[in-house]
């Protein structure tokens, strides 16, 4: 999906260089010839002498006597006809330049660009993912966006031995992207009906985001005839993750513990979890926040 928004992009400023350069143009002089009609146009010679004269040998000699040809052309026509106004309709492809610009440079709006966002974001480490608070995600427990909100569903990443040693109240435990494929294609969604999804891991560093944009990429695909389109155009990360939503709220968790993936009594599940996730060898450890993209916000 990022190299076909890249390729969009570079159409965008194609298709606005060709407009600097029409528009640098000098007009056209007042008597500028039409190169095609002077090609079609016919050159008679008459040299004086009618067709009774000129007979037989007597031709050759007519070219003799006058080499002054007098140029005639062939009659045009010029129809006019009443202008039609002009109708502004956008192709597909600059419907898709217009969204993407759009999402690009107002921060505020969901991935399909049709509102701002319901629940107040917060400067994260993924800065093309939104992410919330762990204030904001106690709020929503506790119904404060339930007017604006028709329905939330918490995605935990972590491993099950971590979400069976404590999560979120209400929270679903979906680490594997056929879990998240699953979850999709099994969902009934509707473009009247606001449905939220909140993704997080431990630290809210590795796994969460790479569930969240993997459900973004399959959204993405099930609409691509409809770009911007989107079943879930409204999708958070929870910043710092269980770790840090527990520290604040361990009265919202259930039960009311907390087991970090690395757990030694876990060892083997960590190993078995870890190959059927196909995850990464260095697992979901809290990372410094990194530069790369930084202020740019296109949520695919």
């Amino acid at each position: 999906m990022e190299f076909f928004i890249i390729h969009l992009l570079i159409l965008y400023i194609y298709i606005h260089k060709q407009k600097e350069i029409i528009s640098t143009m000098p007009p056209l002089p007042s008597d500028f010839t039409d190169v095609t009609l002077a090609r079609n146009t016919r050159t008679r010679l008459d040299f004086g002498i009618t067709a009774n004269d000129v007979k037989g040998p007597v031709k050759r000699q007519a070219e003799s006597l006058d080499l002054t040809p007098t140029l005639k052309r062939r009659r045009f026509h010029c129809f006019t006809s009443t202008p039609k106004p002009e109708v502004t309709t956008l192709s597909p492809i600059s419907s898709i330049i217009q969204a993407v610009d759009k999402l690009s440079t107002e921060s505020d709006l969901i991935a399909d660009g049709s509102r701002v966002n319901i629940l107040p974001t917060i400067p994260g480490k993924h800065s093309d993912l939104s992410a919330i608070s762990p204030e904001t995600m106690s709020d929503v427990l506790d119904g404060v966006y339930d007017s604006s909100v028709d329905k939330v569903t918490i995605i935990d990443c972590r491993y099950p031995y971590e979400f069976g040693g404590g999560h979120i109240k209400g929270a679903v435990n979906l680490f594997t992207k056929e879990s998240i494929k699953q979850f999709i294609q099994e969902t009934v969604t509707s473009p009247t009906n606001n449905h939220v999804l909140i993704f997080h891991c431990e630290f809210s560093s590795e796994r969460g985001p790479k569930m969240y944009r993997h459900l973004r990429a399959l959204d993405r695909d099930l609409n691509k005839d409809n770009y911007p389109r989107l079943n879930f155009p409204e999708i958070y990360l929870l910043e710092g993750g269980y770790k840090a939503f527990f520290n604040t709220n361990k009265e919202q968790c259930f039960p009311q513990t907390y087991k970090p993936m690395l757990h030694k009594e876990h060892r083997d599940d960590l190993r078995h979890f870890r190959v059927k996730s196909k995850s990464w060898s260095a697992g979901d450890r809290p990372r410094k926040t990194s530069d790369i993209g930084k202020g740019l916000r296109l949520r695919f």
